[in-house]
């Protein structure tokens, strides 16, 4: 089978850093072609994937008959314009987070991929994790009781203004950047839908939220989160049931930020710690997004998952206020 050829719209440090490396190393992709208003950019680039096709623009990529999906990592407010054009130009999409600035926009996605009938899905890694399998999967067994309450807590330092996540007019703030992880993160190993939000307390700086605190209530569990751009780097999920605990001490950037782990506490002082070392999650996203078009299984992060991510998001908004 013909590997799926990929072009990235964007020379962003994150492309140039990780899904760029991680296109070229997953099986069944190869990266072919990059488009970047700035043709300096292109030389990290070129220097994993020599072969590499550039293009001045990002419509001259989209024309490019060789490629057949594309990665999207520009800024956030770009998401959705840049994702409906590449599903009519005939490319998958894989597009950062947040994908849609509001969770309705996530409707025209739909309609879009339906029509075309490619795969378009938002970049949300970590569902491809075998840690979050696994924590999945633990719950569901019932390894801690019935799940009474989560807590979730992604932080990092960043007062860079010239960084896009500081931006407002780019969509930046830190829920937009890592809120998309916290909220994603308990929805997925749970399965459940978030009823409210009673509270949220959201500091802005220049039109962008730079920490929030807020609770939730699920079905079965209440929820309480911080995310915040102006915090010493920390992040971790915890699910708490009435026979144990389950903590989840690196979840979002395994092997950077630390290694994943997951440690179970149960009764009669009994504690499990399972380590994940040496897993790239952006590379096994990229070969379960290629697994995907191919037929072989279903995608673990269609939009209607992101869908909901972006309306707990929106429903925290509400909650906190918008910047005045």
């Amino acid at each position: 089978m013909k590997p799926l050829r990929w072009g990235i719209l964007g020379a962003s440090n994150f492309a140039a850093n990780f899904m760029g490396p991680a296109i070229h190393a997953a099986k069944g992709a190869e990266l072919a072609a990059l488009a970047t208003t700035d043709l300096n950019k292109a030389a990290p680039f070129q220097a994993f994937a020599p072969g590499l096709n550039v293009h001045s623009t990002y419509d001259a990529l989209l024309a490019d008959e060789t490629v057949n999906a594309v990665y999207i990592p520009l800024p956030n407010h770009l998401h959705v314009e840049w994702s409906l054009k590449a599903l009519k130009a005939g490319k998958h999409v894989l597009c950062e987070k947040p994908m849609t600035m509001q969770a309705s926009e996530f409707d025209q996605l739909m309609a879009a991929r339906d029509a075309s009938g490619l795969l378009a899905a938002e970049a949300f890694m970590i569902v491809h994790h075998p840690q979050f399998v696994r924590a999945k999967k633990l719950l569901s067994e019932g390894a801690i009781g019935n799940l009474r309450h989560v807590d979730a807590v992604f932080s990092y330092f960043n007062t860079d203004q010239s960084n896009i996540r500081n931006q407002s007019a780019a969509g930046g703030g830190g829920l937009p950047d890592i809120g998309v992880y916290t909220f994603g993160s308990v929805r997925y190993v749970t399965g459940q839908e978030p009823q409210s939000v009673p509270f949220a307390h959201i500091d802005y700086e220049n039109g962008v939220d730079t920490f929030v605190q807020m609770a939730a209530t699920f079905p079965g569990f209440t929820y309480s989160a911080v995310i915040s751009m102006r915090l010493f780097n920390r992040q971790e999920v915890v699910f708490h049931g009435d026979e144990g605990v389950l903590r989840m001490t690196c979840p979002f950037n395994a092997a950077v930020h630390d290694q994943a782990e997951i440690c179970l506490e149960t009764g009669g002082q009994i504690r499990i710690v399972e380590r994940f070392p040496g897993v790239n999650h952006y590379v096994l996203q990229v070969e379960a997004f290629g697994a995907s078009v191919a037929g072989n299984t279903p995608y673990a992060c269609p939009l209607e998952f992101s869908q909901g991510t972006q309306r707990m998001m929106d429903m925290t908004f509400e909650a906190g206020g918008r910047p005045g």
